[in-house]
């Protein structure tokens, strides 16, 4: 008798309206009964053609071209195997497949190739005039067919980007409770405090190797959304996928749900989440603790934890209390700093000078404004040798109630106060713009039209090309478009958003504006933890990041006054980023995959999750 483990169980498979039992061994145990081999134990493949890091289904370990077992909890067969949005085709069944499993008189008989089913469906896309129409036919497209979903994404991320995050993502989150159909994540309340481990085992997925968590407090720029900042979380990690090549089944969202202030969800019919007002103190911290613990103990150590959308007050205390003893990454201070360190570095090429040599004025003084300042910071004291202290005085924010200088340090909260300067106290931005005399602007405010006429013309009345970035989202809530900063600097302003606006025309020239989008960094950058199996995550990690960002632009992005590439390179951008985040971990000895690979980029490359259709047995 032969030892059976996890490789070689008895499954059950539904075929019909029937069940039918069967022994379902894979093809090594098979291989082993006929050589005498010892049965007990079966190696794990670790690391596969473009299938991953930890590939623990052995889906992908081999060539794309080589047979596959569609493993569920059973082997997946008929009707079963259509409902099942992994191993789903759709059409694209060949017609031993259909005979193999089951699948004759479930399809019609014509049978579409992968790519003509991803023609159609941009088709159809396209056929939509309101973008959360989009979205929804996007997510519906995810939970069916999960490969030609990421395909899709892959193939057109220009056009799609906009619809899976922001600014679309923004709507579906403010109306989330209406289009709701089924959870696409973990949602874990005061209701569950006490038996938060329980809830991540009730999580089908074991091997997890980033999560995306938030409490919906601070949604882009529209304020808390309660339990519908879950569409946040989701929208991230189909990017981790489409972008970083990250595997969706090694992929968690989470949303806290301690309540929500918003009068008008708690009124709302439909909303979906708690209704009582938010929980703080210390009923909120031990809630959240429990999390951290309970992720640590059910996924290891090296589940990478990405913190989005926290209010401003929790954000900094969570980094600062959980950087030490997890692997944690707030990509609304960190991902946000890098992408926007990465722009003012490549754009440097069109301005002149080093970082060093330039003044920073910052309109908004949250955790993406003031986490953007200390990377450049950082950056400047790297590069100058200068303590970092001296290096902060080259940067100066705004927040609401004015110049954030000395006289005001005692009532500023905690992390303003490194930006507090000598100077006259100075009120409003436009007269903040003429005291400081910045040569860059950036705008994370999340108030839109806060750019006006008066400041982008007095940016240019002392700078021959005024470096302008309006990072606010979504779309409503940036400090200024791109057609008014090209209008009002007459043509010379180096302009990115957070945002994406199209191309403009003044005076007979064309300009693209760019986006200082964090999907640039976040998942090459995750790519890179997972892949050196890094234990903490590091500024230099940050600093890396951008400087392998930068270098991706190229002289014709420059001569069309861009400072970031183009998303179509996405992919092989985010390979270069994950070598360099993952050398980094390795030269700071926080890496815990050894041997080192040789080449780092080959190796991102091959970790990519792939979405080409797998044949079946």
């Amino acid at each position: 008798m032969i030892a059976l483990n996890r490789h070689n169980i008895l499954r059950v498979v539904g075929i019909g309206r029937g069940v039918r039992k069967v022994f379902a061994l894979m093809e090594s145990t098979m291989k082993e009964m006929r050589n005498g081999g010892d049965h007990s134990v079966v190696e794990e493949v670790k690391f596969g053609y473009g299938g991953g890091v930890e590939d623990v289904y052995g889906e992908d370990s081999a060539t794309e071209d080589q047979l596959v077992t569609p493993w569920t909890v059973s082997v997946a067969s008929g009707y079963t195997l259509l409902r099942d949005p992994r191993h789903n085709k759709g059409l694209s069944f060949n017609e031993k497949e259909r005979d193999a499993h089951y699948l004759r008189g479930l399809l019609p008989p014509a049978e579409f190739t992968q790519d003509l089913q991803e023609k159609r469906l941009m088709h159809n896309l396209r056929q939509y005039d309101v973008p959360l129409h989009r979205y929804m036919a996007l997510m519906d497209l995810q939970e069916r067919n999960e490969r030609l979903f990421y395909k899709l994404l892959i193939d057109n991320v220009e056009e799609l980007l906009p619809v899976v995050y922001t600014p679309t993502v923004g709507e579906a989150c403010q109306k989330y409770g209406s289009i709701f159909r089924r959870p696409q994540g973990l949602y874990i309340s005061l209701k569950e405090k006490g038996k938060i481990l329980e809830v991540l085992k009730n999580w089908p997925e074991k091997s997890i190797q980033v999560i995306v968590v938030t409490d919906g407090e601070r949604i882009l720029g529209l304020g808390d959304l309660g339990c519908q900042g879950m569409g946040i979380p989701v929208g991230k990690l189909s990017l981790y996928t489409a972008l970083g090549g990250v595997r969706p089944s090694s992929c968690l969202p989470v949303t806290i749900d301690v309540g929500t202030n918003n009068e008008k969800l708690l009124k709302d019919e439909f909303y979906i989440g708690l209704r009582h007002k938010r929980a703080t103190g210390q009923e909120y911290a031990e809630l959240l603790d429990e999390f951290m613990r309970a992720a640590k103990q059910n996924y290891g150590e090296k589940v990478l934890i990405q913190f989005e959308d926290f209010a401003n007050h929790n954000a900094f205390e969570l980094l600062t209390r959980y950087r030490s003893t997890h692997l944690v990454f707030n990509d609304d201070i960190q991902g946000t700093a890098s992408v926007v360190l990465a722009g003012l570095i490549a754009a440097l090429k069109l301005v002149g000078g080093t970082l060093a040599d330039h003044t920073f004025l910052f309109l908004g003084a949250g955790e993406a404004g003031t986490g953007i300042a200390e990377l450049i910071a950082l950056e400047i004291s790297k590069q100058t040798k200068a303590p970092l202290e001296e290096t902060r005085k080259k940067i100066w924010l705004v927040d609401s109630k004015g110049l954030i200088v000395s006289s005001r340090v005692e009532s500023l909260q905690h992390f303003k106060k490194p930006w507090a300067h000598e100077h006259e106290p100075v009120k409003g931005l436009l007269d903040a713009v003429k005291a400081i005399k910045p040569t860059v602007l950036i705008g994370s405010s999340g108030v839109g039209q806060t750019f006006t006429k008066e400041v982008v013309e007095a940016m240019s009345s002392f700078n021959k090309k005024p470096l302008i970035l309006a990072l606010s989202n979504p779309t409503s809530q940036s400090e200024c478009t791109a057609e008014e900063a090209y209008t009002w600097s007459k043509g010379r302003a180096i302009f990115a958003s957070g945002s994406p606006f199209d191309p403009v025309e003044y005076d007979g020239k064309v300009f693209v504006p760019g986006q200082a989008n964090n999907a640039y960094i976040f998942p090459g950058f995750g790519l890179g933890l997972i892949m050196s199996g890094a234990i903490r995550v590091h500024d230099d990690m940050l600093l890396a990041a951008s400087e392998a960002l930068a270098v991706q632009v190229a002289q014709e992005n420059f001569d069309k006054g861009l400072i970031y590439p183009p998303f179509s390179n996405i992919r092989k951008i985010s390979a270069h980023i994950a070598a360099k985040v993952a050398a980094k971990a390795y030269e700071l000895g926080l890496a815990s995959r050894l041997p080192q690979p040789k080449d780092l980029v080959k190796y991102a490359e091959s970790c990519m999750y792939s979405p080409v259709y797998r044949s079946f047995r």
